[in-house]
């Protein structure tokens, strides 16, 4: 019965993924043996540097991977179904209506030329089959519950007419409107100031009583404000994951206090530290750990051995042969 009770909990099921890019200059691992949960009602966010394979996780997840991407191996399972072996059309269905996704640049991802009320009722039309009246309705709601004064006007204004950060919240809005388990957020508040940002992280916090966040981003500050547990991602591959306050309090892996050192509250000796070096070239991997390059605490085993996932508690993991049985 306990056993039951907990898969019912899990929303978003990911098993041993490998998306792969085959270039002409080689086969690129962009996301290389990735396994979490995102269980309901709480926000996931996974950590990494630009090319960790952060954006590609998210793309596999939703079928948006294209030539010449693709996935290898593994599963995704959405309530129990394996996602990854849905045809196109199936997975269209489920894209924008059970699993939705708010972009990275809302000035990109708005059409310039269509209003921003039609652009919101699409997936409504699409998905819910709602009459012209019913999509008005739910539109201006949707603006009204993502903080936008004067709903009822600004559907029938353009993006243009919008700051960056009311085009944030009505790409939220739109990813919102037929009311998703799953809300996959890549990198939402980048582009905006800090105060924009304070309140697009608001309406995070909010959905968490209504659908499960997979929240990607760079930004520990971010993490810290918004996360129920992390997983720090690096070359393709997961480093360390768990509950978000022992991860950033006690993080175990040299990559994540190197992350937790760039914070001004992870000053050491008054003092931030620098990760030295660079993600390196996924075409050409080191051998062994692939933090290794970079790492302090290098070990001989690690150039030549692939750390297997650590448990430091029933929240907390960590791969790294620090950790790991030598």
């Amino acid at each position: 019965m306990r056993l039951t009770r907990k898969v019912n909990d899990i929303v978003l099921c990911v098993r041993n993924l490998r998306t792969y890019f085959f270039t002409e200059k080689g086969e690129v691992a962009a996301v290389d043996d990735i396994s979490f949960d995102l269980k309901r009602g709480e926000i996931l966010c996974i950590i990494g540097e630009s090319g960790s394979g952060k954006t590609a996780t998210a793309l596999s997840i939703l079928g948006l991977i294209d030539k010449p991407g693709a996935i290898v191996s593994g599963s995704i399972l959405f309530n129990g179904t394996d996602i990854a072996k849905l045809s196109e059309g199936k997975m269209r269905n489920l894209r924008g209506n059970k699993i939705s996704m708010v972009f990275q640049d809302a000035s990109s991802s708005l059409n310039p030329v269509l209003r921003i009320g039609e652009q919101i009722t699409e997936s409504l039309v699409q998905h819910l089959k709602l009459d012209k009246k019913q999509t008005r309705e739910r539109a201006v709601e949707l603006l009204a519950s993502v903080g936008i004064s004067q709903p009822e006007e600004r559907l029938d204004e353009y993006p243009h007419q919008f700051s960056g950060g009311m085009k944030q919240r009505v790409m939220i809005a739109m990813a919102l409107s037929c009311n998703p388990e799953v809300l996959i957020a890549d990198e939402p508040t980048t582009a905006l100031d800090v105060t924009v940002q304070a309140q697009v992280l608001d309406i995070f916090k909010e959905l968490k009583n209504s659908t499960s966040v997979l929240y990607i981003t760079h930004d520990l500050g971010v993490v810290s404000e918004i996360a129920d547990r992390i997983i720090i991602m690096y070359a393709g591959k997961f480093l360390e994951m768990g509950d978000a306050r022992e991860v950033l309090m006690d993080p175990k892996h040299p990559y994540t206090k190197g992350l937790v050192g760039c914070l001004p509250s992870g000053k050491i000796k008054g003092r931030l530290v620098s990760i030295q070096g660079s993600i390196p070239n996924l075409i050409d991997l080191p051998e062994g750990c692939v933090f290794c390059p970079r790492c302090p605490d290098a070990m001989e085993i690690c150039r030549k051995e692939t750390p297997s996932e650590t448990g430091i508690s029933d929240k907390h993991s960590v791969r790294c042969h620090l950790y790991g049985s030598t």
